[in-house]
């Protein structure tokens, strides 16, 4: 992070065509022998010899920094139905593609797509085609996806877990064990927590305790007010990194800021309405808290480009 806040975001602009090329690249190369992993029955890891990397991470920051770069450069077309939301969308039909029907990881396409359509908002295009064409596209995509589970069999843990998040008792000692060991853990935490390291519910009752779960972890030895203090200092994030975003020189810039700020807030929102059972349950880790090498160093790198873009704001 220290190290990419000192390099000119600016610099970034002139590889968006790359970053796109590469991120699609690592996406795909799950699949070739001996460098893709397959981790729990899914294969989303390459390996590098010494360790494990999660290439949609990376593709995360490489399609933000694209989108930046192509919105920045085609504002004049946003107005336009074709040219400026199903052409721009056009781009997300490759990553996602292989997302969905390669690595099995809806949660990173939900991510991205949200992010994508924030930065598609903010530079120009127009609410009603989200509003309307969107909508509908999302919701022929989620009915196609329900079919696709039904008739295949690919993808019917996901509807067990809409089911489990409309009622988890029905079902407590397999799909929905999860959900409510979180929300005991959340629940014996009451206002100020059981201590810090005393939480019960870590040992063998919540599985992914130190990962996508790490929030009911919290709740329960920090209890009610440290996650008040959680929630409030991501919301002080998501504000300063629209501050930057709003008084960076370029559009470019400004583009990046609201990118890499989306990445941050939607994943922070979208973990915490996971583990207090407000959405159904998805594999999404929550910022700067949960395990994991290839998250924490890109949101790292992420918040790097975000500080460099402040500075050069800041410069007279």
């Amino acid at each position: 992070m220290l190290i990419i806040s000192k390099i000119d975001y600016r610099i970034y602009k002139k590889l968006y065509k790359v970053a796109y090329i590469l991120s699609i690249i690592f996406l795909a190369l799950v699949v070739v022998p001996k460098i893709g992993v397959e981790v729990k029955g899914a294969k989303r890891w390459i390996n590098l010899g010494f360790g494990r990397f999660q290439p949609s991470e990376l593709a995360k920051i490489g399609l933000i920094v694209f989108y930046a770069s192509y919105l920045a450069d085609h504002r004049t077309e946003l107005n336009s139905f074709l040219l400026g939301f199903v052409k721009p969308l056009i781009y997300l039909v490759p990553p996602i593609a292989i997302l969905f029907f390669i690595q099995d990881h809806l949660s990173a396409s939900i991510i991205i797509i949200a992010i994508v359509s924030i930065m598609m908002v903010m530079a120009g295009s127009k609410t009603k085609y989200f509003l309307t064409a969107g909508v509908a596209g999302g919701s022929a995509l989620i009915f196609g996806m329900l079919m696709l589970a039904q008739i295949t069999g690919k993808g019917d843990f996901r509807l067990a877990r809409v089911t489990t998040f409309l009622d988890p008792w029905a079902d407590a000692t397999d799909t929905g064990w999860q959900v409510i060991q979180g929300l005991y853990a959340i629940g014996s935490g009451g206002l100020f927590g059981v201590g810090l390291g005393n939480s019960k519910q870590k040992y063998l009752y919540i599985p992914e305790p130190h990962n996508d779960f790490i929030f009911a972890v919290l709740a329960e030895e920090l209890g009610f007010i440290g996650c008040l203090a959680v929630i409030v200092l991501f919301a002080i994030f998501v504000w300063r990194g629209i501050i930057i975003s709003m008084k960076a020189k370029d559009c470019f810039g400004s583009l990046l800021a609201v990118g890499i700020t989306s990445l941050i807030g939607l994943q922070a929102i979208m973990n915490i309405a996971v583990v207090t059972s407000s959405m159904p349950a998805t594999g999404i880790s929550l910022p700067f808290f949960s395990y994991g090498g290839t998250a924490l160093v890109i949101l790292l790198c992420s918040c790097g480009i975000l500080l460099n873009i402040s500075r050069s704001s800041s410069k007279v």
